[in-house]
């Protein structure tokens, strides 16, 4: 495994770094005032418009893009540092450079199975950031962490389907430039179960999609918002079918891998700055005449801190690193391994420093509320903790099926590794 940082990296990242230093930072304040001002949480702030412009003139734009001509064509680990530094700043950077979910793994869907008009109506303009896009899976009367539970029903009409259901948690869903929906539902609901989901591509606007209600997570509404979306006899037609009928749980394993790993190079961006913000209030502030810094258990905290961040940023590269190499599913136990990790080790991180902060911690002068609520809800996100562990856990006892020997086990994952 080679983690060098290639030249091109290295050149996106001091190019990156300047921009959050000179732009996006000094923006928060900004932004946050101007959604303040509007009375509505999910106001698109005319600061967002010239972040996206600055962005965009300094080549920093779809930096996520595996494609050249999409966009700079970066492979996993070269992304992989260039994501955790725009998870310092997680509601900014990434919308600025249109690296956001989940309209980064919709582009990927519609660039594998999309039609050319699909491209064209949607792809293009999701590229250009001139629209946003919404992923909708999640339901509220089933447990959604067993994609095969999803309800919403596809009926079969003449010339494509009819949509009824309920969706939650459908990021994106109150964002003003919302235009198009990738939806998740049961089409055939008689054959085998990995056969049944289909994805379609559904206009924000069709007839009978309502947005019911924004969902707070933690008490934040986010400016994307978390929506409940109803869908009363929607009509879609057989031409946005994306890829084929039956094929929809096979599209969310390939959209939602190298999704997991983009969440998790942002937890990785939220840890580091909570910890240089509890470095610097240590060594700013004194309690009982000793300055924080010399104490020792805030000490030990700032030495836990960055051990688990290291460990956290390796087990991320190697992931990224196999990815590149072998492709996502043979990655597939490493990225289960660190959407366990990764949310864990920055919401342990992150609420050490609000506890450094005291009563400034829990507020919105700081970000660390905000990283606090998003952190623990990404431990459901894309998955829930258990889900993961049981697919880890699944693939080391497979290793050991037939009495197999831990020298055994140990040659089948260096044969795997080198696929």
């Amino acid at each position: 495994m080679d983690f060098r940082e290639t030249d091109r990296a290295r050149e996106y990242r001091r190019r990156l770094e300047a921009f959050m230093d000179e732009c996006v930072y000094p923006a928060e304040a900004t932004i946050a005032e101007q959604v303040r001002a509007s009375g509505d949480p999910h106001h698109h702030p005319a600061a967002m418009e010239e972040l996206k412009a600055e962005a965009k003139a300094r080549g920093l734009w779809n930096l996520f893009h595996p494609h050249p001509g999409r966009g700079p064509g970066l492979t996993n680990a070269e992304y992989a540092p260039l994501a955790e530094i725009m998870g310092r700043s997680p509601h900014i950077a990434p919308e600025a450079c249109n690296c956001s979910a989940p309209d980064t793994g919709n582009m990927e869907i519609l660039e594998l199975y999309g039609t050319e008009e699909h491209r064209r109506r949607w792809l293009e303009p999701l590229l250009e950031g001139k629209i946003r896009s919404a992923f909708c899976m999640t339901e509220p009367g089933v447990a959604s962490s067993d994609a095969t539970n999803v309800a919403m029903r596809m009926d079969r009409v003449d010339g494509g389907f009819r949509l009824n259901g309920r969706k939650w948690f459908t990021s994106n869903g109150m964002h003003p430039n919302l235009r198009v929906l990738i939806v998740m539902g049961k089409t055939s609901p008689d054959v085998e179960p990995h056969r049944q989901q289909s994805m379609l591509v559904v206009p924000a606007d069709a007839p009978g999609v309502t947005v019911v209600r924004d969902l707070p997570v933690f008490g934040f509404h986010d400016r994307e918002g978390h929506a409940e979306v109803l869908f009363d006899d929607v009509f879609v037609p057989d031409s946005d079918v994306l890829g084929e009928e039956g094929g929809g749980f096979r599209i969310a394993q390939d959209r939602l891998g190298p999704g997991r790993i983009h969440h998790c190079m942002r937890a990785i961006g939220m840890a580091e700055r909570a910890l240089e913000l509890t470095c610097r209030r240590a060594l700013e502030r004194s309690t009982f005449g000793v300055r924080l810094a010399e104490r020792d258990n805030v000490r030990d905290r700032i030495a836990r801190a960055r051990i688990d961040i290291e460990m956290v940023r390796l087990l991320t590269l190697k992931t990224a690193w196999l990815m590149d190499e072998a492709g996502n599913k043979a990655a597939r136990q490493e990225i289960a391994a660190i959407k366990v990790a990764a949310p864990n080790a920055a919401l342990r991180i992150v609420d050490e420093a609000i506890q450094l902060h005291g009563g400034e911690g829990v507020t919105d002068d700081l970000p660390l509320a905000h990283f606090w609520a998003g952190l623990r809800a990404l431990r459901l996100a894309d998955g829930p903790d258990e889900v993961h562990l049981m697919t880890i856990a699944r693939g080391e006892l497979r290793r050991y099926r037939g009495g197999g020997s831990h020298r055994a086990a140990e040659a089948a994952t260096e044969k795997g590794e080198n696929r």
